[in-house]
């Protein structure tokens, strides 16, 4: 620019800078401020939620196993678990110092009951150490998903992947308690992207890949069905880029898939020898005996033989039938559609909105085409095969939706229009409102759509809502509202009512003329309620509820 005497005249003293040129120059410091407040977010959210919740049903069982692990090196507990997440558990329960009779035979129900309540053992502490690791494997996690993220799309895409992570309602609510779903899921999309980095520095990533597959095995026998995935994404990234004949790509691939099988197998053989280096094992009572196809892949699997009788349990429990709850219907069996209407209730708005745009990025986007198969075939394999299961108890068993989806979401960022990148936005802060509108009771969440966490239970039931995590909250409402009132109780959970302050007797043992004062009920239990309960029920008067998980009843 020129005076009007033929001088030029800087341009930083004639123009202002650009609006957009401090936002450019702190870019980084701006990252990396929005990565820590969303992962502080998040931590906040979980250990505010462990510190207030009480065991839930699978906890207590995990916790006594890690114990026994740590104190006894025996794998005679659980045995339908491999023992990594359990090992995770244990690593926080040595802080607790907890203690339990080495000379307990009871089974693993009763050995939970024993660590928390009968061995003098603070349960609150006993659990919040126990969940303590398992929030910050969470958090770590968290970092896998901003990075795989980044790599894709970018930062911005990175941010948008973290914060539905962080905020998502499933990933805090079972993040924050001393169960498997999270690990497993969060190794098994620990090995994707590093499979996803082996496209180019296949010799450093393949094993990392290979071991942290070998995490989520040694977590979750449900993550069994992803290995042929990810064993064809080992052969794609090794080939990718090389120019090679079929036959030499077809050798170079094998050699790739079986070096990361056999990676794979080692860490699952090592976490059952961490346990106990001798191995030493005995098969339970009444081990259920598996046929055909399932019982030639059993036989055949090279993994230790406490796995696969873990895997002869599980398959027991596939064969049994269990009770579902869906939309207001009781049934018994199960429903192939289960988990994607639960999905449907329980994720938020935005989050699903997201997760459409960015699969649509997928497949639209040129340069993430290739990324597809990484972030898109595993979960839908490992859904698929979750539908197909006999126990419709809750989203648990889809947990690793969210956590893959939302990588995939981070593709919306690509779409180069304004308006979309404006949306983006829009919906991610729709998610965190959702999410933070829910707080601390992330279990029982459920969309706008669905009336949100306080109807959740007109729709579903288990862990989906009411998993017994609200018994201390109970006995903190009945003391400070009804401290006279005579407490008749119906609780699905593993707590003990009485270790909390609760004294309560159990309607159903006696006749129904003789309950008047408080009918406190869970409620799994008022979904499946039939026959003395059911009538109770119809002759109660709802007057209070706790955590949106049990309900309290008047009775007169």
């Amino acid at each position: 620019m020129a005076s009007r005497h033929g001088d030029r005249v800087p341009v930083s003293s004639a123009e202002p800078p650009g609006r957009f040129e401090w936002l450019r120059r702190h870019r980084r410091w701006l990252f990396m401020v929005a990565v820590v407040a969303l992962l502080v977010e998040m931590a906040v959210a979980m250990v505010t939620t462990a510190v207030q919740q009480t065991p839930t049903i699978d906890e207590p069982v995990y916790a006594g196993t890690a114990v026994v692990y740590a104190q006894q090196h025996s794998l005679r507990y659980n045995p339908e678990h491999p023992p990594l997440g359990k090992l995770i558990i244990a690593s926080g329960l040595v802080f607790a110092h907890p203690h339990l009779d080495a000379d307990f035979t009871g089974d693993q129900t009763e050995l939970g009951r024993r660590l928390l309540y009968e061995s003098g053992n603070d349960p609150w502490r006993v659990m919040l150490w126990a969940r303590l690791p398992v929030i910050v494997l969470t958090l770590l996690f968290g970092l896998v998903v901003l990075a795989f993220a980044r790599e894709l799309v970018g930062d911005v895409g990175g941010l948008v992947a973290l914060a539905l992570y962080a905020f998502s309602p499933d990933v805090i609510a079972h993040g924050s308690l001393a169960t498997l779903d999270v690990p497993a899921s969060g190794f098994l999309l620990t090995s994707v992207w590093l499979l996803w980095r082996a496209r180019r520095r296949p010799l450093l990533h393949l094993p990392l890949a290979g071991a942290a597959l070998g995490a989520a095995l040694a977590t979750k026998m449900s993550m069994l069905p992803a290995v042929p995935v990810l064993l064809l994404l080992a052969v794609v990234s090794v080939c990718h880029g090389r120019d090679l004949s079929v036959f030499r790509k077809a050798r170079l691939g094998a050699a790739a898939a079986a070096g990361m099988a056999l990676v794979a197998l080692a860490v699952v053989w090592a976490t059952y020898l961490a346990v106990d280096p001798r191995l030493r094992w005995t098969a339970p009572e009444n081990l259920p005996a598996v046929h055909g196809l399932r019982g030639l892949l059993i036989d055949w699997l090279p993994f230790p033989q406490p796995y696969r009788d873990g895997m002869r349990v599980q398959f027991g429990f596939e064969n049994a039938t269990w009770e579902g709850f869906l939309l207001g219907r009781l049934y018994r069996g199960s429903l192939w559609y289960y988990l994607p209407v639960a999905l449907l209730v329980k994720t938020p708005l935005g989050m699903a909105a997201l997760w459409l745009a960015g699969a649509v990025a997928m497949a639209a986007v040129p340069r993430l085409r290739s990324a597809a198969p990484y972030v898109l075939i595993p979960p839908a394999v490992l859904l698929a095969a979750a539908m197909h299961g006999s126990r419709d108890l809750g989203v648990r068993y889809a947990l690793f939706v969210p956590v893959f989806l939302g990588v995939a979401a981070a593709g919306a960022v690509s779409f180069r229009r304004r308006w979309a990148h404006l949306a983006t936005a829009a919906l991610v802060l729709f998610v965190a409102a959702s999410s933070l509108h829910t707080y601390p009771y992330y279990l029982p969440y459920s969309n706008e759509a669905f009336g949100g966490p306080s109807k959740t239970h007109l729709r579903l039931h288990d862990s989906n809502v009411d998993w017994g995590q609200d018994l201390g909250r109970l006995a903190d409402r009945l003391d400070s509202r009804y401290p006279h009132d005579d407490v008749w109780l119906v609780y699905k959970g593993a707590g003990v009512p009485s270790s909390y302050g609760i004294d309560a007797a159990d309607p159903r043992k006696v006749p129904p003329g003789e309950v008047h004062g408080l009918l406190v009920v869970s409620d799994s239990s008022i979904a499946k309620a039939d026959g003395r309960l059911a009538a109770l029920l119809a002759t109660s008067t709802p007057i209070d509820e706790v955590g949106h998980s049990i309900t309290i009843y008047r009775r007169r």
